[in-house]
Order: C-alpha cells, then sequence, then structure tokens
C-alpha cells in the first residue's frame, strides 16, 4: 500500500465537509486523561529506518523475556512448549490466506479443519456439541451467560469467586446492555472454593452460575455438587477452563454436569504473546445446540455420495433475520483454531494426558519446595499447575524485586484485585512443562533472599 501524506488544506477540506472544527474535535468521546497530549517521550520525531531500527532494539532490550528467565506467570494465558511443525503448517499459504468458509466448493480445507476442531473441543469439555466462531475465553462466557437467558427466560446470574477478574469485568460490561443482575464477590485467599456459599445464593429467577475450573487460584470446585443444585433450581451450570490442557488430568466439566463450557485455547497451538491473539471454546449439550451462538461446521455427503463439509448452523444476523438471531459474534480466529487442532492432534489423547501429568509434577515439586521457604505459606490443598501462596509482605512489591534478579516469580493477586488490601500478600505461581527443576530452585533461592 502506499503512503500518500494529507497536506494542511487537504486536512481543511475533509474536516469542512464534515463540520469539524478540528482534528481533536474528532476524539471528543475520549476522555481527555486518556489522551497523549503531545509526542510520545524518548521516540524521536524523524529518524532513518536504521536508526528507528537500533531505538527499538535498544528499547526491546529493556525487557525480560519469558524465554530468557525462570518463568512462573499464568492466571489465564499459559507459556507451553509448541511443536516447531505447528507453525510450519499453519503457515502454508492456502490456510494463512484463507479468510470465512463461506464457499463450501473452495474451502473444504478449511470446513474440514473446523470440523476436527469442533469434535477435539467437545471431546476434551465433555460436551455433545461445539462451535468454532468465539473470539476469547472472556466472551465466550458472556456468550454463554446470555445463551443460559434465552434458555432459562432469567435474568439472575451468580458468578463464583473464582472466576478471573478480567472475565467478570468483561461479564459486567456486557450486563449493563442486557439488564442481567450480576452477583459476584472477589475470593478469599483460602483453599475453599465455598461452593456451599454458591449453592445457597441459587434461586428460581437465576439463570445460570458461572464457575471456573481449576479457578483462579487454581482451585478444583465441586462442579458435580453445584451443577446438581443449579439443575433443581432450573439453572444452567456454566463452566469457564483457562488452562485445557488441564483436563488432560481432570474429568471434563461436562462429565459433571456442565450444560455450557467455555473457555480459552491459547495454551495449545497458540502461544503467550503478551496481548493476543486468543482463542475462544464453547461447547454445550445438543439439545441447546440452536441457542449457541456462533458457527457450526457439519459433515455431509455430496450429490454423488462423496464426503463434504458445510456451515450447518450460523445463528448470527449476517445470516438469518436480526430479531431470530442468538448473537453477532463473528469470527473463527481461523488461524488459532488450526494451530490448536494441529497441537492436539500431535499430542493426541496418551499426549495429552502425558503433558498434563508433567505439569502437575513439576508443580507439585514447586509447591513443596516454595512452601519451605520462610515467610511463605501455600493456600490451595488441591491444584493442577497453578497455586497461591502468601507471602510475607506485598507480594507486588516481591513480584518486581524478583525480577530485578532475573526470575519472574508470577502473578501477584494485587495486580488482578487492586481494590482488595485482603489478597495483597497473594501470588498465584504457574508451573508448566517449560518449566525446568533448576527454575524452581532459582524461584526458591530468590524468594529466601528477598523475605529474609
Amino acid at each position: 500500500m502506499r503512503y500518500l501524506p494529507l497536506t494542511d488544506p487537504d486536512r481543511a477540506a475533509m474536516l469542512q465537509a464534515i463540520g469539524a472544527p478540528s482534528v481533536d474535535a474528532l476524539f471528543a468521546d475520549v476522555p481527555e486523561a486518556a489522551r497523549l497530549p503531545g509526542p510520545i517521550d524518548g521516540l524521536p520525531r524523524h529518524a532513518s529506518e536504521m536508526a528507528v531500527e537500533r531505538h527499538m532494539a535498544a528499547l526491546a532490550a529493556k525487557n525480560l523475556s519469558a524465554g530468557s528467565a525462570p518463568f512462573f506467570l499464568g492466571a489465564g494465558a499459559y507459556r507451553h512448549h509448541i511443536p516447531a511443525s505447528v507453525d510450519h503448517l499453519i503457515q502454508r499459504g492456502e490456510f494463512l490466506t484463507s479468510y470465512t468458509p463461506y464457499q463450501p466448493e473452495i474451502a473444504q480445507g478449511t470446513l474440514q479443519m473446523l470440523f476436527e476442531f469442533q469434535t477435539q473441543v467437545a471431546r476434551l469439555f465433555g460436551c455433545e456439541v461445539a462451535n468454532a466462531s468465539m473470539y476469547d475465553g472472556s466472551t465466550a462466557c458472556w456468550e454463554a451467560i446470555s445463551m443460559a437467558r434465552r434458555i432459562t427466560r432469567r435474568g439472575a446470574v451468580i458468578l463464583a469467586d473464582g472466576l478471573h477478574p478480567h472475565y467478570v469485568s468483561t461479564v459486567r460490561t456486557m450486563a449493563r446492555f442486557t439488564g442481567d443482575a450480576i452477583r459476584h464477590a472477589a475470593p478469599a485467599l483460602s483453599s475453599d472454593c465455598e461452593d456451599a456459599k454458591l449453592i445457597a445464593a441459587i434461586g428460581e429467577e437465576t439463570s445460570c452460575v458461572v464457575v471456573q475450573y481449576p479457578d483462579v487460584l487454581g482451585r478444583l470446585p465441586d462442579l458435580a455438587r453445584i451443577a446438581e443444585a443449579a439443575h433443581a433450581q432450573g439453572a444452567l451450570l456454566i463452566a469457564v477452563v483457562t488452562e485445557p490442557v488441564a483436563l488432560g488430568a481432570l474429568r471434563s466439566p461436562g462429565e459433571m454436569g456442565a450444560d455450557i463450557v467455555v473457555g480459552e485455547g491459547q495454551s495449545l497451538g497458540v502461544g503467550l504473546q503478551f496481548g493476543g491473539p486468543y482463542l475462544g471454546l464453547f461447547a454445550t449439550r445438543e439439545k441447546y445446540v440452536r441457542q449457541m451462538p456462533g458457527r457450526l461446521c457439519g459433515e455431509t455427503v455430496d450429490a454423488d455420495g462423496r464426503r463434504g463439509f458445510v456451515l450447518t448452523l450460523s445463528t448470527r444476523e449476517q445470516h438469518i433475520r436480526r430479531d431470530k438471531a442468538t448473537s453477532n459474534i463473528c469470527t473463527n480466529s481461523g488461524l488459532c483454531a488450526l494451530a490448536f487442532s494441529i497441537h492436539l492432534s500431535l499430542l493426541g489423547e496418551k499426549g495429552l494426558r502425558a503433558l498434563a501429568a508433567e505439569n502437575h509434577r513439576l508443580a507439585c515439586l514447586a509447591a513443596d519446595r516454595l512452601a519451605q521457604v520462610p515467610g511463605v505459606e501455600l493456600v490451595n490443598t488441591a491444584f493442577f499447575n497453578e497455586f497461591a501462596l502468601r507471602v510475607s509482605g506485598n507480594a507486588r512489591d516481591v513480584v518486581r524485586n524478583l525480577a530485578d534478579r532475573g526470575v519472574l516469580a508470577g502473578v501477584a493477586l494485587g495486580r488482578l484485585y487492586p481494590d482488595r488490601p485482603n489478597l495483597a500478600e497473594g501470588l498465584l505461581v504457574t508451573v508448566t512443562e517449560t518449566t525446568s527443576e533448576e527454575d524452581i530452585t532459582a524461584l526458591a533461592a530468590a524468594l529466601e533472599e528477598e523475605l529474609a
């Protein structure tokens, strides 16, 4: 694309045509506090390409990258090893350049990939049907709540205290426009998931109960017990999975009675890239399929009996009447879905179980070692690859100081819950197969020095 600079007369003519007094007036809806009043400090106004490259490289060198230090960050986005073949395959031209599969006669490869992706998600979540159209885990969570309202015709939503606060924020934002009543409280820094309190809150007006599994503190709520209580009141159970690798070791939410299971698929194939792209996952029971948002790809045969794939169900307003649409969410994150599907295919069922077992083994090793550090208390009694610690002092300060020592120690709960002083001592530690035993030793040693 050519670069066509505008002159001042050009800008003046355009502003006059739309009736705006200045370019700044076009940003009137952006709060003034969020606007940058001048140039970015530290960046030159003009420079050669080579000078820009040097400057940007110097800025990037200030970062401590995930692969260059002991790394224990998680909280909804996870670092796993991705086989080189995943990246190689998704860069094939027919996958890398294709957009949406509206023309089945020329997009059979994409449609087959989506069909296989859906099949994998459905089996992973223990559900009968899955779609391929969610942006990320948090928006998939909201779509599930919206779907529960359509099914139950109720508008009261109970969010478990262990639901990731970013997911809670997304739900609250969307509920402003639908009128759903959202009930949620921040978690306590304890091993108790407070399932009993959650169950006691379910009433006749409840449309759904939303429970993260494992939750934001790495704890494991009893989904079967919550599902039974929700169903007794005519409500649905929505399970949220932010770490799908966990399902290589845990019973799937669908097996435990969840009606809708959503999640984030970044862990498999997509990689940790600090801000996206991400991949929403969505599965449910077959009886609810017509209330499911997004698109469903199905398998069929053509007039000659040959196997083929088509978009079978699409419930957004681009395809059907607006008043019949369940949602206008519109993406299959196609390349991310393909990466997820390839990675999961390479692992297979045995590989996923082995991967999950290795994650859990290393997490247990880390939890045992870190619990021996003076000034550290292990909060969880059960976990998969993520657990919470209580450290003496403010955990955010601890994380910053350990980063200066070259160790990325985890996510301070004070960062996720800045208005909850009772969580300021909480540190969320994540361990995956990319964590070595030497990394665990380095974290323990750095914590001992920091808390001494």
